[in-house]
């Protein structure tokens, strides 16, 4: 296995072409701890989750904005598996993802998971357009985390986004450093893809 030195630019070996922001992408643990995303520009990022695909227009999704340094962010560190904990506070904002699963009139909203999901992917490319990057994060307790910002039983605490700048990989634990060098892989589209005749 051939480790990755560079990790500046970790481009996407596709088979078609895809946009600068999808082919870059990729989920780092290794964030810097001084840098800070704007005011504006986490707006922007922000601003591409709103304006995602959803059913009936609905738009499910609710989101917790917790910048480093602050009671959120101490709050949701303490909530989070030993393993993210090791990495996660060197981002610069935490973003909790949430998915409001019945409306207000009490009806079931199936599809909420999946678009939340949806806006997610666009804050995640419109990140990566910023010049930032985004790993996203399920070890964390979300029942706790539901507690401990009050909300209300109609939304479900999904996952978590850490979004920063690229930091020095040499800070991280071992394992997560092996991990984070690692030569990206993917399955092939005809392993996932059938095409109906």
């Amino acid at each position: 296995m051939t480790l990755v030195t560079d990790l500046t630019s970790r481009k996407a070996d596709t088979a078609a072409p895809l946009i600068d922001p999808l082919a870059d992408r990729w989920s780092p643990r290794a964030f810097d701890p001084d840098a800070v995303v704007e005011t504006e520009t986490l707006r922007t990022i922000l601003e591409a989750a709103r304006w995602a695909p959803s059913a009936n227009n609905s738009q499910p999704w609710r989101f917790i904005v917790a910048r480093r340094g602050t009671e959120a962010f101490a709050t949701l560190h303490d909530k989070m598996a030993g393993f993210n904990q090791e990495w996660a506070d060197s981002a610069a904002v935490l973003v909790v993802n949430i998915a409001e699963t019945v409306d207000a009139e009490g009806r079931d909203r199936p599809w909420a998971r999946y678009d939340l999901g949806q806006a997610v992917a666009h804050l995640t490319v419109q990140a990566q357009h910023e010049g930032l990057h985004t790993h996203q994060m399920g070890g964390f307790d979300a029942a706790a985390i539901h507690d401990a910002f009050g909300l209300p039983e109609s939304q479900e605490v999904v996952s978590i986004t850490t979004i920063g700048a690229l930091g020095d990989v040499d800070r991280l634990p071992e394992v997560l450093r092996e991990r984070e060098v690692a030569p990206r892989q993917r399955k092939t589209l005809g392993e996932f893809v059938t095409v109906g005749e």
